[in-house]
Formats: structure tokens, sequence, C-alpha cells
């Protein structure tokens, strides 16, 4: 038994310290160190190391070659002795292979506490199964021997193969170091950590790959337990913390900063002067012993070796994620482990598109966005009908119409624009000429409205601004008017006063009479040409007397108008055309019509409410395993707060009440939507980076504010180019229909920019929150059917089938069948394709260009008036085009020798 050198008592191989004089021992810091036990009255035992590689032992330990144990293992020879146990290379004669036999020493085979480390050992051991983890396969016994075996490693320790050759050129030591972290990062998944991570308990097989040994000491993570080897110990294991997979990181540190220089972090000769290097010289850099040692390789062992635990890599993949070159997202998906979003944003590509490559990209984009503004000149209604007067001047020949009639435009006023029926009808009508009567602007196919009241109109939760239809036209003295882009009177209505009023003559007043002729002429109509006739529908107020006509249809040969009118006092409150077009709104049938549920719209919401229901489920269950990306969830939420709040600002009206404020933002905003998007964000991040984590790389790195990343810029022009693709696509089978002659009907945009900058900035946000919501719901989608179908393959056809179905109304309303369901399938095939091999970055961007081009209002007629708007909405895919290309370069010139490259 060894003596202190200091007071001479004799002491334990296992102290660490003098018991009388605490005097640091003077045995060497390398050796592996068991904590102090106590069991059947003896103490425990250490060696140098726990796996030898010699094989020319001087005797052939307990068992000779040759000896058959448990009628099963033939002994071939020792291997080596260590303090963990002696270990035997013996032929399994059962399954004819070799293996590697490990028993405990003899002096402690008996003791139940190393009995009990060694079922320790075995039971984590087993839950490992990974190409870099050296295999334990069975416990058993032999003559009151105990004894486990596992995998045979044909091969030497690293610590061996270091002392032989110094250290590893760079790009192997690089190979060696991946193969290290994803075999510990295989142990920490299953929740292992190794505590005794060091040179010697790494094997290198005949081919060169890597397996880490000897669980001895592993147990889970936050035990405390002061074992291992002192020098490649943390600082918190040392002090007896507790002891987590960082702690193993420190000992990676350690070992990676061996395998690249040739030599120790830290030399001791014993645990005080190991303390007092760390304490008081710290860690030479490595970069400081090799010269031309990558920058990159440098910072990932120093930040290993970090003294807080907090400051150290998350993970062993992490780790490897920071060494040069490389897939570590490859690793982590072998060492089966789902890549962390830090490690994903810092995996993938970060080289920039070749300059032919990009430019290739912008010109095509740009080329896509030419020809859809050039179909939405040939498809959108705003550009098939005349539309000479800006909403300002439609204003105020509103009011000049209703002045005519003795009825004030109100202290309260909206206004818009909507489609008129006529466009349904003349697309049933192809024998019309569609061109040329919508070009005629007679009957109009576009209507612009006008609200007056004298209060303040405050809309439904249902809507943000007001309507035609909301709120409800039912307060006295409201006004309606109904014009043409031209300016010509369709309909005009007035509420008359809820108490009749006497009569300045002191009758009653109702049977003054008024001329319509003036009204006919706003409408541009000869009142000449029409014969009255017998009233039929009754207006929405009360009339003191009734009126009808009958004529010829302005603009349709052969077709008879039918008007009717109303007056109240003398005063014309009403006025409505009934065309062959015109609906009823007020009758029951109609309301039932309206109002009917089909079957395929009763499927569809069950699947959209079953998938928002399974994406709770599982965004539950990620959050109780930890899982999920919460600062990105929280930032996904944060902006769509902020965009919501500003829709609301910039599109929702507002009046000087604070209740009516405060109510309308809460009732009638979509915030749901945020805890919505939170869920689905939740229920899907976590599975994309696990099924296609390079397709997250661009959204990693976004969501870490990395604008001007080239994967980024990429994925962002790539995703313009395919939001412009689909609307050609789309725009394509409505301008072949046109062309040969099938029913169609023109495109009718939102017309809501068409009244100013702020709603055209309203649209814009809103759009953003649509592409947002689509893009991680489609995503979800395919997820959902790679979890359940298993192959991406079979998730991809299923995907296109159900996108199939659904678009199945559109395939069959009106033109060409067969080009409509081509045009589909693309579209459905580029969208699949898009989430599984681009990711959410180009897919958001894909539906945001989409919904913005197939909502604008776009025209290349630079004398229309709101061609600056038109223009305002080109752009945005244009500058994201730009940025996108720009960024994809990466900075780097885009001329010049690189041109070639």
């Amino acid at each position: 038994m060894p003596a202190c050198p200091t007071c001479a008592v004799e002491l334990p191989e296992t102290a660490a310290v003098c018991p009388r004089c605490a005097s640091p021992t003077p045995w060497s810091s390398d050796v592996t160190h068991l904590s102090d036990q106590k069991a059947s009255g003896r103490s425990s035992v250490t060696s140098s190391t726990s796996w030898l590689t010699s094989t020319d032992a001087i005797d052939h330990g307990r068992f000779a070659p040759g000896v058959v144990l448990d009628g099963r293992y033939r002994i071939v020879g020792r291997l080596g002795r260590g303090g963990m146990g002696e270990v035997y290379r013996a032929d399994d004669l059962k399954l004819g292979q070799p293996v590697a036999l490990k028993f405990l020493p003899e002096a402690v085979d008996r003791d139940p506490a190393r009995l009990t480390q060694l079922h320790t050992e075995v039971r984590l051991a087993r839950q490992i199964s990974h190409p870099n983890v050296c295999r334990v396969y069975d416990i058993g016994e032999y003559e009151g021997h105990t004894f486990l075996s596992m995998e045979y490693v044909d091969g030497e320790d690293l610590a061996s193969l270091l002392r032989r050759i110094g250290r590893l050129p760079q790009d192997r030591a690089i190979e060696v170091a991946r193969q290290i972290c994803a075999g510990l990062a295989a142990a920490h998944d299953r929740g292992v950590v190794h505590r005794d991570l060091k040179p010697a308990n790494v094997m290198l097989d005949g081919s060169g790959r890597i397996r880490v040994t000897d669980f001895g000491l592993a147990g889970a993570s936050g035990e405390s337990l002061r074992a291992g080897t002192p020098a490649y110990m943390a600082p918190e294991q040392l002090a007896g913390g507790d002891v987590t997979p960082r702690s193993d990181i420190y000992s990676l540190g350690l070992v990676l900063y061996e395998l690249f220089t040739g030599r120790r972090a830290l030399e001791g000769s014993n645990l005080a002067e190991l303390i007092a290097m760390r304490e008081q010289a710290g860690i030479t850099q490595p970069s400081e012993l090799v010269r031309d040692l990558e920058p990159a390789i440098d910072r990932a062992i120093m930040r290993c070796l970090d003294p807080d635990p907090a400051r150290r890599p998350a993970s062993a993949l992490a780790v490897a994620a920071a060494l040069p070159g490389g897939d570590p997202l490859a690793a982590a998906l072998a060492a089966g482990e789902t890549p962390s979003p830090e490690m994903v944003a810092a995996a993938g590509t970060t080289s920039v598109l070749r300059p032919l490559s990009a430019i290739a990209a912008l010109a095509g984009t740009l080329a896509l966005l030419a020809l859809c503004a050039a179909l939405a000149d040939r498809i959108q209604v705003t550009s098939l009908v005349p539309m000479p007067k800006p909403p300002v001047v439609l204003v105020e020949r509103a009011k000049e119409i209703l002045a005519s009639i003795g009825h004030p435009a109100g202290a309260d006023s909206a206004w818009g624009f909507v489609p008129a029926n006529f466009l349904g009808y003349i697309g049933k009508h192809q024998e019309l000429g569609m061109r040329d009567r919508l070009a005629s602007g007679t009957p109009a196919a576009l209507q612009f409205w006008y609200r007056g009241s004298p209060t303040v109109m405050v809309p439904s939760s249902d809507h943000d601004r007001v309507t035609l239809d909301d709120p409800a036209f039912n307060v006295s003295s409201m006004t309606e008017v109904l014009i043409d882009p031209q300016g010509r009177l369709i309909r005009v209505a007035v509420i008359p006063p809820q108490i009749d009023p006497p009569s300045p003559t002191g009758g009653s007043g109702g049977t003054r009479a008024f001329n319509w002729a003036p009204l006919f002429e706003t409408a541009g109509l000869d009142y000449a040409a029409f014969t009255p006739a017998e009233p039929e529908w009754t207006p929405r107020m009360f009339a003191d007397r009734r009126f009808a006509w009958t004529g010829p249809m302005p603009g349709i040969p052969g077709q008879t108008l039918r008007l009717e009118g109303g007056t109240y006092r003398g005063k014309a409150i009403f006025f409505h055309p009934v065309t062959p077009w015109t609906t009823t709104s007020r009758m029951g049938e109609t309301i039932a019509e309206r109002t009917r549920v089909s079957l395929r719209a009763v499927v569809i919401q069950v699947v959209i409410l079953a998938m928002f229901a399974a994406a709770g489920l599982i965004a539950r269950h990620n959050l109780r395993r930890g899982r999920g990306d919460r600062r990105g969830a929280a930032q996904l939420g944060g902006f769509v707060l902020v965009a919501a709040v500003a829709i609301w600002v910039l599109d929702a009206k507002h009046v000087a009440d604070p209740n009516v404020e405060t109510s309308r933002f809460f009732v009638g905003q979509p915030l749901w939507a945020i805890g919505l998007l939170w869920v689905l964000y939740m229920a899907v991040e976590p599975y994309v980076r696990r099924f296609w984590p390079a397709t997250v790389v661009s959204w990693s790195r976004l969501m870490a504010r990395q604008w001007r990343d080239p994967l980024v810029g990429r994925d962002v022009l790539f995703g313009v180019a395919l939001g412009l693709a689909l609307r050609a696509l789309a725009g394509l089978s409505t301008y072949y229909a046109a062309r040969r002659g099938y029913s169609w009907t023109p495109d009718v945009p939102d017309l809501a920019p068409l009244l100013g900058t702020a709603d055209t900035v309203a649209r814009i946000l809103n759009q953003i929150f649509n592409a947002v919501l689509n893009a991680i719901f489609s995503v979800f989608a395919m997820v959902l059917l790679k979890m359940i179908v298993k192959r991406e393959w079979a998730a991809s056809i299923v995907g296109i089938g159900l996108g199939l179905v659904l678009a199945t109304r559109g395939i069959f309303e009106g033109g060409s069948t067969i080009v409509n369901f081509t045009a589909a399938l693309l579209m459905i095939v580029v969208i699949v394709l898009t989430i599984q091999r681009l990711g959410l970055v180009a897919a958001t961007i894909m539906y945001f260009v989409y919904f913005t081009m197939a909502s604008a209002a776009v025209t290349l007629d630079t004398s229309r008036w709101f061609f600056s708007t038109s223009l305002v909405q080109l752009l945005i895919p244009a500058a994201l085009a730009l940025y996108g290309f720009y960024a994809s370069r990466g900075g780097e010139p885009l001329f010049g020798r690189r041109l070639l490259d």
C-alpha cells in the first residue's frame, strides 16, 4: 500500500488526498479513479488505464488460451488489464464470431459494489446502438467470475496511436473527431453520460473506424459522481457536482485537443498539480502549438473547454457542426438525433450561387414577372373594362347624384369597388362577345358603391371596414349609390325618416309628382324609350309611391331591362334595375340556396379540423419531450401580432370611442390565428428538422437574423420564381380558354388596393400572414403524410392526389378540362417539391408572391389611373428577386475571372 509523501501514513490507491495532512497523493492524474465506496469491508482498486492494447502479456492471466468458458467462449488470449478489469479475446462457438470478454479484477470479483457497477455498464451500454460505439452483448458468469461479452475491435486505442505517431494530419483528425462526436451523441441521446471519455477509451479498428468504449463509469445525466480520469474530467466533475452531457463535452474537448496537437491540454504528475495548472496557467490555445490549424477547429476546442458548462456547445453534434467541412446534419441523423435549430442554422452549404446560375435564375424570374403582367392585361377584369375615373372623382359623382334628388351625402361615408353579377352571366353566354362587351362598359362588369350616413358607421366584427352590406342599411337618412366606372348611375337607395313628419301644406304630401327623366339620364338611359309597368320588386325601405318601367337593355340587343322606383314625400328614394342576372337577396329560397352546405365543403372542413386537432396533440407531445424551436415560434408569433396590429391600424374603420375600438380590435381581429400558428409551428418544426433538415437550414438562419446569408438569398430567389410560375400557370389556363372560345370568366383581383396607399400596404401585410400560415400548414400536411405512409415518394404521390381532389371544382368550372387539369397538376407538383426540396423559406415566399400577383390589379397601360398602384405591386416580387440574387452571391463580384468558374 503506498504511503503519503508528507506524513508517511499508508494510503489506499483510491484516495485523492491524505486524510491526516490533506496533502495530494502522488500517483498519476491520468489513472481512472472510482468514487470511494465501502463494500464487503474492502476498498476499490484502480489501475493505469481501462483498456490495454498490448497483447504481449507476461502471463496469460486467469485463463490460458484454449480454455472454454461456459461451454461457449474459447479464450484466445488476454488483450489487456486495467482499473476496470481484464479483457480477453475469445471466440463465440455458438455464433462463430470473435468477441471480447471483460472480467473484474480477481480481488474485487465478488465485491457487490463492483458487480453493481458492471451490471450498470451493461444495462446502459445495451441502450446504445451506433457504428461509432462498441456494442455490448450480454453478461455471464464462469466459476464465480462475472464477465460481459462485447464486440471485439481489432485495432488500437487512440492514446497508443498518439503516443506512437504524435498528432494526426488535420483532415484525418477532423474525420476521427466527427466519429467520436457521433458516438458520444448517440450515448447522450439515450440519456447516458460516459464520465470517463479519454483517448484510451477510443478505439480505432482495422478499417480506421472509431469506436467509443468502456462505459464502466457511465450513468444518467445529472447524477453526482466524482469518478473518472482526473486529467480528462470537467471542473464540475472534479468538484463532485452534477455530471451532465456538457461534462462529457469538456472531456471531448480535451480529447480533440490531443488529437489535433499531439499534446495534452493539461499536464500534471498528480491531482494537485493538475488543478493548479488549470486554475493558474490555463489552457494554451491549440493554434499556438500548431500554426496551420484552422481557426474553426481552434474555436470549437476552446468552446468545449470553457469552465462554465452553460457556455459549452449544447451537444456533441454541435461540436461536429463547428468543425470545418463535413455534414453535421447527416451525422445527427446517423446518430438517430433530431438536429437542433442552432445546428441546422450552422449546417448546410454556405457557398454562393455561381454567377451564371444566379443570373439565369434572376433573368428567368423577371421574365416570369413580365409574363404574369402581360397575362393580367388580357384576363383581369380591371384591364378589360373602361375605368376612366379614379375613386376620388367617382365619390364626387355619387354626391352629385344624391344632391340632384334632394338628399345630403351624410356626416360619414365609405366607398369601394365590387364586381357585378354580369361577369358570371356573360361567362356563361360567350355568344354575347366577352371582350367587346366588357370593353364597351355596358352593362357594367364593375361597380363603384358609395354609402353615406348621418351617424358614424361601425361595421360588425366580421369586417374591418364598411362594406356595401355592413353595417345594415337601416338608419334614417342613410344613402346608397351604385355607379359604373364611367360615372353612370346603376342604383340608388335612401332610408326615409322613421317618424313621418307633417306635410308643410297640412296634407299627406305623398302624392307630389317626381320627374324621373333626369335620373334616367344620369343612368345613361332614354326615358322616352321606357314604358310604365306594374311594380314587382318591393324596396328595402318604405315608399309612399312605387313605379316601374320596361325598355331596351343597353349594350345587349333583344334583352329587356326592368327598372323599379319609389318616392317618399315627392323625393326619389329607390331606383333599382332588374336584369337577367339580377338575383333576389331577401327571398327564403334564395337564402337557402346561398347557404346550402355541400358534402365536399363538409369533408374539407372536417379534414382541416382533424389536422388542427392532430397539430395540437403533436405540439403537446413535442413540448413534453422538450422538442421544438420555442424561440422561433415566439418570433413568428410576434411578427404575426405586429402584422395584425398594422393591418388593423391601416385597414380597419376607426371611431372616436375607446370602448368600441378596444372591442373591435379583440373581437374583430383574428388574434386566435397567432395561437394557431404557434401550435402548427411547434408541431411541424421538429419533424421537418428530422425528415428534411437540409430544407430548414435557410429558415433557421432567417430566424437567427442572418438576412444576407447566401442560402437565404437562394431560397428567396427560387421562391419568387416558383410563385410567379404558379401564377403564370393559372393565368395561361384562363388565357387559353379565352383564346379558344371556351366558357370563361375574367379574373377579379382584390379591388381594395385601388382605393389608396393604406389599403395597398394593408393587403400586402395580409398576404404575408396568409403566406406564412399556408406554408406552415402545407408543410405540416406533408409531415403527416410522411409519418403515415413512411416513404417520402409515397407521401409525395398522396399529397399530389389530395391536392388534385381539392382543385376539382376549378378544373371543371369553365375552360378546357385537360388544360385545367394539367395546370393544376403542375402547380401542386411545384408546391410539394418546393416543400420537400427547398423548404419553408422558399414555400413561404412562393405563396406570398402567388397570392400577391393573384390579387393585384396589374396593368402595363400607363394611361390607366391605377398604373402607379400596379407598378408598386409588380415591384414587390421584383425587389424580392433582386434581394435574393444579391444575397445568394454572398458579396462576391459578379463579373471577372469568377464568372466562368
